[in-house]
């Protein structure tokens, strides 16, 4: 598919996410993503090797973020991307939504026009280095757990760079 340079449509709606869909940004995270399944402990566990790699310069780190929630409407008017590694959430509550926002990024560097992803169901996204990206989006009444793996940190900056896009107003499908 085509990347559309960034302009102003007004709306930026939310798509079920789908590995297909957000190959373009990275992988989802899930059982079904896996490389190889193996079943390990005298077959009372299933492994799923490999459903990311994780690629970073330097020490990869495992954090939580905790989301607040917020409350629709959202307006999408900023980017994020990390060009010393990807990053990946998970979210530790399978039963919580939560909302993905990612663009690639233009010959110039900057982002093209994002694209909206609804994401339920336990999965998790990594986005890959230079994928411009909105900060986390919980869903819900209360804030959400996330584990995040990524870069381990250096001097302020150094691995953040942010850019404003034209406002977008986020729709998205009502939590079940």
């Amino acid at each position: 598919m085509a990347q559309q340079t960034l302009a102003s449509t007004g709306v930026l709606v939310a798509k079920k996410l789908t590995a297909r869909a957000f190959a373009p940004y990275g992988e989802v995270i899930c059982p079904e993503s896996a490389t190889r399944k193996l079943l390990i402990n005298a077959g009372t566990t299933e492994r799923f090797d490999e459903a990311a790699r994780v690629d970073v310069d330097g020490a990869a780190i495992l954090s939580i973020f905790r989301g607040a929630p917020f409350a629709p409407p959202h307006v999408v008017a900023m980017l994020e991307r990390h060009p010393r590694g990807s990053q990946a959430f998970v979210p530790l509550d399978a039963r919580r939504p939560y909302l993905v926002v990612a663009a690639a990024a233009a010959a110039d560097g900057s982002p093209l026009a994002p694209e909206a992803f609804y994401v339920e169901g336990g999965a998790g996204v990594q986005y890959r280095r230079n994928v411009w990206h909105h900060p986390l989006l919980a869903l819900g009444a209360t804030p959400s757990d996330f584990l995040v793996v990524d870069r381990a940190g250096d001097a302020p900056g150094s691995n953040l760079e942010e850019a404003a896009i034209p406002p977008l107003r986020l729709a998205f499908p009502p939590p079940p």
